[in-house]
């Protein structure tokens, strides 16, 4: 049966702000987004409560593996409060809407990670344990999960659909400078040279193609084959995801009328979007501030969307926000993901990359973000950072088969820094359990969790440290909201700096109001350090004493009081040299320590 964005089912549900649903209330978005973290997790990968992993037996539950495990979305809501307990906020997971469900005649498996849309309105009948019933198990997690207190993030796609049709040469096709010919896809996923334009294909399977039905237009799609060798990356298609023309306003109008019924529909709070860097610029300006707008019609406040630009701090600042020096009134998409940040941050905190390039970073973020808003503010303050996810090779916590425990500590430590650090903290599923994959291919970090034994243990090392940072960041609002400074340290009381060499240590502070909160990492994995931070003199006179608020080594040394400095030598980080008195507090750390740092209050 075909489906349409203007079917009156559908209309209804995106007239909810003329016409709302009797009795439906939507839920509020969270005052600030800065309080609470999230928890990323892919669906397919993360529990189903009634069957083992599809790999299984023979395959370890965590070996490289590329078809559907058989995780559900009813999967997750039984472990809510495994999350809840753990201090998660928010859940953002992989897509959920339906993919090609086979592919020239065979079952496609290789769509388990959801990136490849058929159907922008249904859900995946794949990633539920009642295939007939998807909506009401998407709408349950989410009702549970609200009234748990925990959000609920959609991952979507805007860039591209799934393999929806094909070139007379398969698939894929080479780079070519005019549209190629197509062929859509039938139900079996078979290319049919006598559908070579969409919109005349008659009264398709709902397998078959692509929907809602005003999407099945040749020219809403490039059909350039993949992008040029040497040339420009955003144009064409994604391996074999077939790319949409985003610069096309009506399509954008059905995109942008797709994602508002979603919300509606399942009282969705926030997206992640996929690829946004590939998208025509106007359109994701368009479709962040539609978006919010939407939602803010219908009740739901606050509404969060984020979009994957891997890239560097000046094409972020392109796609976020608005620029408030050049015209136009219209604020697009809220945040980013923080690649600049996860390009260093886990180098620096294994003792590959020093500490002054984290500094760097800041001060390059700084300049380029000066006269970007979003609708919350300062856009970079609500960035979602990470130290690994779905797209590399390795997680970030390695494991050795000789010495497994070895580098637990720079887990915990790595962990601490990212929820003390700017922005809204983002964790991998499976990270509170220990999971290690590695390999040559994003398969390797993508382990079917619930196949692990003891998978959701919360007597684990890793889950009771991350509840406990979470309860330090959620009990000092400066974590959170704070002004953000790097602290220049000292090994002899008299030289202080930023760390230019690897294996060094970073020193930062949140500062709220009267309240300064102190933050020392020492990445070394084999010395302890011990030395002195410059803290604010305005706050924190001499005999000021801190106390630890957070500390992942199980006996920390406890700070000395702050010490006047009357002579000292002061390389400042823009290159500048001044001289004392100082107010530094000194300090001693073991190998792969941090210590969250405070005054008593009161």
């Amino acid at each position: 049966m075909a489906t349409s964005v203007f079917d009156s089912a559908i209309q209804d549900e995106l007239n909810l702000p003329r016409l709302p649903v009797p009795g439906r209330k939507m839920t509020p978005s969270p005052e600030d987004w800065r309080d609470i973290w999230i928890y990323f997790l892919m669906v397919d990968r993360f529990n189903n409560p009634i069957s083992p992993p599809n790999s299984l037996p023979g395959i370890a539950y965590d070996a490289k593996f590329g078809g559907y495990q058989g995780g559900t979305i009813e999967g997750i809501r039984q472990k809510l409060g495994y999350l809840k307990e753990l201090g998660v906020g928010a859940i953002w997971f992989t897509p959920v809407l339906k993919n090609c469900r086979f592919l020239n005649g065979a079952p496609n498996d290789g769509s388990y990670h959801g990136y490849g849309f058929q159907d922008f309105l249904k859900v995946e009948p794949r990633l539920c344990s009642d295939p007939s019933k998807a909506d009401e198990e998407l709408q349950a997690l989410v009702d549970e999960a609200h009234g748990l207190g925990i959000y609920i993030i959609l991952d979507i796609v805007l860039n591209h659909a799934g393999d929806v049709f094909s070139y007379p040469s398969g698939s894929e096709a080479s780079y070519s400078d005019t549209a190629l010919e197509i062929y859509w896809r039938d139900a079996h996923g078979n290319s049919r040279p006598d559908w070579m334009v969409g919109e005349n294909v008659p009264s398709p399977p709902d397998d078959a193609t692509v929907f809602p039905d005003e999407l099945r237009r040749n020219e809403f799609f490039r059909r350039q084959g993949t992008a040029k060798s040497g040339g420009p990356e955003t144009i064409g298609d994604f391996c074999s995801l077939k790319q949409l023309l985003t610069g096309n306003h009506e399509l954008g109008n059905i995109l942008i009328r797709s994602f508002q019924y979603l919300i509606a529909k399942y009282d969705i709070d926030g997206f992640r979007i996929d690829t946004l860097k590939y998208l025509d610029r106007d359109f994701a300006l368009r479709f962040g501030n539609a978006i919010r707008e939407f939602a803010l019609s219908i009740g739901k406040k606050n509404f969060f969307t984020y979009g994957e630009v891997y890239d560097d701090e000046q094409k972020i600042s392109q796609f976020i926000g608005r620029n408030v020096s050049a015209t136009g009134d219209i604020v697009g998409v809220d945040a980013s993901l923080d690649f600049p940040l996860f390009f260093r941050l886990p180098g620096m905190l294994k003792g590959m990359v020093p500490p002054s390039e984290i500094v760097d970073m800041y001060q390059v973020r700084k300049d380029v973000e000066k006269n970007v808003v979003s609708s919350h503010g300062e856009a970079s303050r609500y960035f979602v950072t990470f130290l690994d996810n779905h797209d590399q090779h390795q997680r970030f916590y390695f494991s050795s088969s000789d010495d497994p425990h070895r580098f637990d500590d720079q887990v915990t430590m790595g962990l601490a820094c990212l929820f003390s650090l700017p922005g809204i903290p983002c964790i991998y599923y499976g990270t509170e359990q220990g999971l290690h994959g590695m390999g040559d291919s994003d398969q390797n970090v993508r382990e079917a969790l619930w196949g692990k034994p003891q998978a959701f243990d919360p007597d684990h090392p890793f889950y009771g440290m991350i509840r406990s940072i979470s309860k330090v960041r959620q009990e000092h609002p400066a974590l959170r909201y704070g002004r953000f400074y790097f602290r220049p340290i000292s090994g002899d009381g008299f030289h202080f700096g930023i760390s230019p060499f690897a294996g060094g240590v970073l020193a930062f502070s949140r500062i709220l109001n009267d309240q300064e909160v102190v933050v020392i990492v020492n990445t070394g994995s084999q010395s302890g350090f011990a030395g002195s931070l410059i803290v604010d003199s305005s706050l924190n006179p001499a005999g000021s004493k801190f106390e630890i608020l957070f500390s992942n080594n199980g006996s920390p040394t406890k700070p000395a009081p702050a010490m006047l400095t009357g002579q000292a030598e002061i390389h400042e980080i823009g290159g500048q040299i001044s001289a004392g008195p100082c107010i530094a507090l000194p300090v001693s750390l073991k190998a792969m320590e941090i210590q969250i740092l405070g005054r008593p209050i009161g």
